[in-house]
């Protein structure tokens, strides 16, 4: 298989035609592949990941010194998992569904088949570079579709290992990977993909969703947003301190669905802030070297994420936020210590956009109006975290707020469930995926009905006569 990089395409698309090309003129050989056929290029891929689990861990802590272990337990685990969910299930996904046949259209049956959308791009981010490209790749490859996968260039160590991955996987006609920047992304969107899936930010979300307008093509765009927790008076602040520290710090707070900022109720918030101050030295280390020096804190991806981070923590604090604990930055290994803040207002500058970073802002509440409308005012988060023992509070935050996804009493969790649909809404993403979603996002669901020999249509062809009027009007009171 021909890489396409950067140098290549500059001034020109054609290695990307020529890529896109082969694969179209494969399409609908690869939908017309039987669930026997599908299931072993997965066997394959599986075999493959297997193989090479030190090399992908190597590639990682080259890009960011992402720790072994969360390369294990956030990259390769969530995708044998979504793997072994994909095949024990894959043959029931693909047989044509039996539909309901009403009254006046006796003596036909329909049903539902998923056909492949056909050449799908896969755009991947650099958080988790490896299992948010393998993730919708394996999903298109079950669904029958031809794959163009564009790792991120952030993470160039990644990125080559996914190529060589692809590479000694798939036949090139049916999935192909591109290395590049951003001029390989503005080119790949000039392309009359199927199906564009893109995961990473807002704005070149936008780009993503208006190339697809323009090729009146498919759309998954999984985003991001300020993911909010809210402890009530009735949580466990122990637990929920452990959790929101893990799941927060976990990739440097470089994760779409990480807990963003935190609403805890004014009767617990000494009592959270101890607990997860507690956490985090048990976690990470007791003293600010100690948590520099641990193998297991990531680093910012880059320089300019770093300057960002830095930033708005610099300005919240100059403005009344209160430092807990963390506050040591470092610029030139992009460190940022683990990070709370106290004393928070939602006017900070800390709220003013998604973190992604290793800053943790806590703000205190009384009512729960102030929380609701809180969540309300940053738009709809791709993730809502919910620590309570008060069932009514629960159903009260999940009726008057909306958000992609939900975890109560824990967080990140839902990501890792393959039958669960993972996803945002609004500005934090379009569509879903994972599991039996995932299959059908990627699939056209085309509707077939079988007319029998009789037919009640004919009575309702044209001239229309007295006895046609008659029956049009007892057809329609048959549904008043």
């Amino acid at each position: 298989m021909r890489l396409v990089r950067t140098d290549e395409v500059s001034g020109t698309q054609q290695p990307l035609q020529e890529a896109f090309e082969r694969l179209q003129a494969r399409r609908w050989e690869q939908a017309q592949t039987t669930a026997r056929e599908r299931l072993a290029r997965l066997e394959r891929l599986k075999a493959n990941i297997l193989a090479r689990r030190q090399a992908l861990a190597d590639a990682l802590y080259a890009d960011f010194r992402k720790p072994q272990a969360e390369a294990e337990s956030t990259e390769v685990l969530p995708v044998l998992m979504e793997l072994a969910h994909t095949m024990k299930y894959l043959k029931s996904w693909m047989k044509p569904q039996r539909m309901e046949t009403p009254l006046l259209l006796a003596g036909t049956r329909s049903e539902v088949r998923y056909e492949p959308k056909g050449v799908v791009l896969v755009v991947a981010p650099w958080n988790y570079p490896f299992a948010l490209a393998i993730a919708p790749l394996l999903t298109a490859v079950a669904a029958g579709n031809c794959v163009m996968l564009k790792p991120s260039e952030k993470t160039p160590h990644t990125a080559a290992f996914l190529a060589e991955l692809v590479r000694d996987t798939f036949d090139p006609s049916e999935v192909t990977a591109v290395q590049g920047g951003p001029e390989v992304g503005e080119a790949l969107l000039q392309l009359p993909f199927d199906h564009f899936f893109f995961t990473g930010g807002p704005r070149v979300g936008q780009k993503v969703m208006a190339a697809a307008a323009r090729h009146l093509s498919g759309v998954t765009l999984e985003l991001g947003g300020k993911s909010p927790v809210v402890v009530d008076a009735t949580a466990d602040v122990k637990a929920a301190a452990e959790r929101v520290v893990w799941g927060k710090f976990l990739n440097a707070g470089q994760t779409c669905i990480a807990p963003d900022y935190i609403f805890v109720h004014a009767s617990r918030e000494e009592a959270f802030l101890a607990a997860a101050k507690d956490a985090l030295e048990r976690f990470y280390g007791k003293t600010e070297e100690a948590r520099r020096a641990s193998p297991d804190l990531c680093r910012l991806i880059d320089d300019s994420a770093f300057s960002r981070v830095s930033k708005l923590l610099d300005r919240t604090v100059a403005q009344g936020g209160r430092v807990v604990t963390g506050g040591v930055v470092d610029s030139d290994s992009r460190y940022i210590s683990p990070t709370m803040l106290a004393d928070v207002t939602p006017e900070a500058p800390i709220m003013e956009e998604e973190i992604f970073g290793p800053v943790l802002p806590v703000l205190r509440y009384e009512r729960l109006e102030t929380v609701v409308d809180t969540i309300r005012a940053g738009g709809k988060p791709l993730a809502m975290y919910i620590f309570s023992q008060d069932e009514e509070t629960v159903e009260r935050l999940l009726r008057q707020t909306s958000a992609g996804g939900t975890v109560v009493n824990n967080v990140v969790l839902h990501f890792v469930n393959p039958a669960l649909p993972f996803g945002g809404v609004g500005q934090s993403g379009v569509g879903a995926y994972h599991g039996e979603v995932g299959f059908r996002e990627l699939s056209h669901a085309r509707a077939v009905l079988r007319q029998g020999r009789a037919s009640l249509a004919q009575f309702f062809f044209p001239p229309y006569t007295g006895k046609a009027k008659q029956l049009a009007r007892l057809a329609s009171r048959l549904f008043e």
